[in-house]
């Protein structure tokens, strides 16, 4: 007599998690590479970067390149290939390379615009020796700016994912992706112990990847805050029919906002006669149109409504 099979025990929460990671990790490493880059004065740098196109296009993080213009990408399954630094975004953070030859296919790109606070994404890196570094958790925060500095020149990443995935060493330019396996950021920074960054692909960053790969950088205009989304005072909703604007949490000193008159606490509304309500609104607003040209804004101040006029300078540096 042939004995039943066991029964098989029914899935907890806990083996579906592990099976949503491990699929999203089986399915992104490949595409992902470690990264190594020297300069011309022959200082390096390494992090990871992600296929992005089937013309041997890269994406990765701005200071992962800073100062190189060429390197070598190494892929999960050992193969390498020399690749040429296309150009770089400080602000964003995002730079491009471009392999000489042939890569594995691109990852698929997200909407960073459809992640909501607590979801659950997975930053896959590849740091040198270390293929396939993988971790989990969720999003704890969107929306968030990043202040940078680059020597004398101090700068903002906006509109950055916060999660609390830990990332690893050499996982900057790495992918963060949901649980369909969709890249929807590029791990860019460890800002704190449990804390890890990631610049979204959206709207915005789709346009930064084209001016880099069109003309090796973008031209940025910059203010100069460092901001977070928050809702309106009842009143104010009420009156505005609106929910939620920009508060300025800092000021860069001498930046664009801070000769304006902004202020830390200032709470934005609006920004070129358009509602503001995340850092992205804002965002958009600052490309090669937007340099030296008075962008109005009002801001919700003490209790009144303020109409301030600031005027973007480039970033430069």
């Amino acid at each position: 007599m042939t004995p039943e099979p066991a029964a098989r025990a029914p899935e907890t929460a806990l083996d579906a998690y592990s099976r949503i990671v491990t699929s999203v990790a089986a399915d992104l490493t490949p595409h992902v590479a470690a990264l190594e880059v020297r300069g011309a004065d022959g200082r390096g740098g390494a992090g990871s970067a992600v296929v992005v196109d089937d013309a041997g296009l890269l994406l990765t993080n701005a200071h992962v390149v800073a100062g190189a213009r060429a390197g070598r990408a190494v892929f999960a399954d050992g193969s390498e290939v020399d690749v040429d630094v296309v150009g770089a975004d400080p602000l964003s953070d995002l730079a491009v390379v471009r392999a000489r030859g042939g890569t594995p296919p691109p990852a698929e790109l997200g909407d960073a615009g459809t992640l909501r606070v607590g979801q659950l994404v997975v930053a896959v890196g590849n740091p040198l020796g270390l293929a396939g570094s993988v971790t989990a958790g969720v999003v704890s925060g969107l929306g968030r700016s990043l202040p940078t500095r680059d020597g004398r020149t101090a700068r903002v990443v906006e509109d950055v994912i916060q999660t609390d995935a830990a990332l690893n060493p050499g996982n900057s330019g790495g992918a963060l992706a949901d649980a369909a396996s969709r890249v929807v950021g590029i791990n860019t920074a460890v800002a704190g112990w449990g804390l890890g960054l990631a610049v979204p692909i959206n709207a915005t960053s789709r346009r930064i990847l084209a001016a880099l790969v069109a003309d090796g950088r973008v031209r940025r205009a910059y203010l100069g805050l460092v901001s977070t989304p928050a809702p309106l005072p009842a009143e104010l909703a009420l009156r505005t029919g609106r929910r939620r604007g920009l508060r300025i949490v800092d000021v860069v000193p001498g930046a664009p906002a801070d000769r304006s008159g902004l202020r830390r606490g200032d709470l934005v509304l609006e920004a070129g006669r358009r509602p503001v309500a995340d850092a992205q609104s804002l965002q958009r607003l600052l490309f090669t149109e937007a340099i030296g040209e008075p962008l109005p804004l009002t801001v919700f101040r003490s209790g009144a409504m303020v109409d301030v006029i600031a005027v973007p300078g480039e970033l430069t540096g």
